[in-house]
């Protein structure tokens, strides 16, 4: 059975209180006897309750946000479409720029997967390597130079003493 306004509104007073109380770090126990509840369980439960609907409550704000969004996409797209279509390049890289945004906007592109492999395409080699072992896999891996970085063992970086 829904609930009253006015039952809504003293559930959501709690809640601000709750989460007020939880957040200045006091214990279930003492939110319990503060503001009512039954137990230590309930208050946790609410608590719960509480940040799920808020949860909601943002998912919808950017459901919303989401489709505002596109709708000014839409109209900017539509505006510069004619031209783009008539081969202007102009229009037709800011097409491209307005549907970029748009994938971005609605996760449409698929994720970049990245993968980092060892010497010859091979597994990259973990184990228990001194500094010097490990600025050599980064050499490798081109994320820099090893010889730039001073190491624990040599103490200069210099690799002409190897």
């Amino acid at each position: 059975m829904p609930r009253s306004k006015a039952e809504m509104a003293e559930v959501a007073d709690r809640r601000a209180k709750l989460i007020k109380l939880r957040r200045a770090g006091h214990s279930f126990d003492y939110i319990a006897d503060e503001l009512g509840y039954s137990c230590r369980g309930a208050a946790s439960k609410d608590l719960i309750r509480a940040l799920e609907d808020r949860r909601d409550e943002q998912a919808a704000e950017v459901s919303v946000y989401r489709q505002e969004e596109n709708e000014r996409l839409d109209a900017l797209l539509e505006a510069v479409w004619p031209e783009a279509q008539a081969g202007d390049l102009r229009a037709v890289e800011t097409v491209l720029k307005l549907m970029d945004r748009r994938a971005k906007l609605n996760g449409l592109d698929a994720p970049v997967r990245t993968e980092l492999s060892g010497p010859d395409g091979g597994a990259v080699p973990l184990g228990a390597g001194s500094l010097a072992e490990l600025n050599t896999l980064i050499g490798i891996a081109g994320q820099g130079d090893p010889t730039d970085a001073t190491t624990e063992e040599e103490g200069t970086g210099d690799d002409s003493n190897r």
